[in-house]
């Protein structure tokens, strides 16, 4: 069993607190793009990339290429964060890293806060990419990796990506909402930019459990 970090904006870490979110999309990167390109040439998989679909035994030979781990692998959440300290320790902030990018070390923290559930206040909160293994609150479990379009992103599958949290934070007041996969079509579009829904991409699914 391995541990990967992943990171989560502050409305799915909500998704995920509120049991809403058990599913995660992520694109190919070029590099596994190559790597696959590299492999059909090789006969170790079919040009699915082009061709659109995935043959009966691609699957088994992709999913271990998972970047985000196989299943029984766990992943911590990295998210918007800040250590609060009663006194920081001597020249603990050095001035080339800034106010903002300074991370206590975990025996200086009175209190660890996070974004998507505390009040701003006025300290500087540390970017999710910064979060240590140990200032974590979230660990989720794989139960299944496959891989997609991600235009094939059905009704249910859109539920288990936590899209009414989202929904309901952006658009307070309306009393009705398009169907689930829609809302995920503008999820993803707001974290990827527009015209990424219609590139179609093929995506990790990775689904889990919060543990």
């Amino acid at each position: 069993m391995k541990e990967r970090p992943i990171l989560f904006s502050a409305p799915m870490v909500r998704a995920l607190l509120a049991g809403q979110k058990t599913q995660t999309r992520r694109a190919f990167s070029k590099r596994m793009i190559d790597t696959m390109y590299n492999a059909a040439h090789m006969g170790e998989v079919s040009y699915f990339i082009d061709g659109g679909e995935m043959e009966e035994n691609d699957l088994s030979y992709v999913a271990d290429w998972c970047p985000y781990g196989k299943i029984g692998d766990r992943m911590w959440v990295r998210e918007t964060w800040r250590g609060v300290v009663e006194i920081s320790p001597p020249d603990a902030i050095k001035p080339e890293y800034g106010v903002a990018r300074y991370i206590p070390a975990q025996e200086h923290c009175k209190r660890i806060e996070y974004a998507a559930t505390q009040e701003c206040g006025d300290d500087p909160w540390r970017p999710s990419i910064h979060m240590p293994r140990w200032a974590c609150r979230i660990l989720l479990e794989i139960v299944s990796v496959r891989v997609e379009k991600l235009n094939d992103c059905s009704v249910s599958d859109a539920l288990a990506e936590g899209v009414f949290t989202w929904w309901r934070e952006i658009e307070q007041t309306a009393s009705d909402h398009p169907a689930p996969p829609a809302i995920y079509r503008e999820l993803w579009e707001s974290i990827n930019g527009a015209g990424s829904w219609a590139a179609n991409p093929w995506v990790w699914v990775v689904e889990f459990r919060r543990i």
